[in-house]
């Protein structure tokens, strides 16, 4: 086990947070969260001797363009790294990829690269429950593989995808506000691109929402959701994945 790994995270909806910090409390006695959700964050520099971990989630085959905006303060000292994505059970596409340049050309040195899959935040009928036990097992494992690696000489492992990256843009959507709304705040105070406004929690400025679904999730009055339109096209397309199991894909590079 490492003594410590910080986790470079960024989770709107949380599918991301659970699958990386059971990775990470496999590799490391002691974990640190540094959440990319939060604006204003004060970049910082690991040491050659240190070792993170960076996850983030796969939107339309891509990393979130904020994640990589706000990565950019975070450098490394050849620091070890291991990099994961999470996708909700259809595909990753150039997400890995693209994190690993972006971890690399930052100075850290990658050592092992995940695509995991959790529910989708959009569609949670699809991989409901993930990751789930099965999945959980494979972390831990992959864990164990990720530490034996390093007691020796180790290459960067090689991960799929294309450059130039495939081009995505959200959807031009925002989620909608029910009569439920108790007007309490904490999706304007919770949302990583400070798209809702404070004073009128039932604006949300279109140009800066990404359709993270963070507000959705945290909601208590469930006061939030995507337009029905939307809601039934994003049904129609990703249901039939509802009746696959995608698996995770690993690698190592031994």
């Amino acid at each position: 086990m490492l003594d410590r790994i910080s986790v470079l995270l960024f989770s709107p909806a949380g599918g991301t947070r659970r699958a990386a910090m059971e990775l990470a409390q496999a590799l490391a006695y002691d974990t640190e969260i540094v959440d990319l959700c939060q604006p204003g964050l004060e970049g910082r520099t690991w040491q050659p001797e240190e070792a993170v971990l960076v996850a983030g989630p796969v939107y339309g085959g891509r990393l979130p363009s904020l994640m990589v905006e706000r990565l950019a303060p975070f450098c490394g000292k050849d620091t070890l790294a291991v990099t994961a994505v999470v996708y909700g059970n259809r595909a990753f596409e150039d997400a890995l990829l693209e994190l690993n340049d972006c971890v690399k050309a930052q100075g850290f040195r990658v050592a092992a690269s995940a695509a995991l899959v959790a529910e989708h935040s959009m569609v949670p009928s699809v991989a409901h429950g993930r990751p789930d036990g099965q999945d959980l097992e494979q972390l831990h494992q992959f864990a164990g593989r990720i530490l034996r690696k390093l007691e020796g000489e180790w290459a960067e492992p090689s991960v799929p995808g294309q450059r130039p990256y495939k081009e995505w843009s959200p959807m031009e959507a925002v989620p909608q506000v029910s009569r439920d709304c108790n007007r309490c705040g904490l999706c304007a105070r919770q949302c990583p691109n400070q798209a809702i406004s404070a004073q009128d929690p039932g604006k949300t400025d279109a140009s800066r929402c990404f359709l993270c679904m963070r507000c959705v999730h945290l909601c208590s009055q469930n006061a939030r959701s995507l337009p029905q339109p939307v809601q039934a096209a994003l049904q129609q397309k990703l249901g039939p994945l509802e009746q696959v199991r995608q698996g995770n894909q690993l690698f190592l590079g031994e």
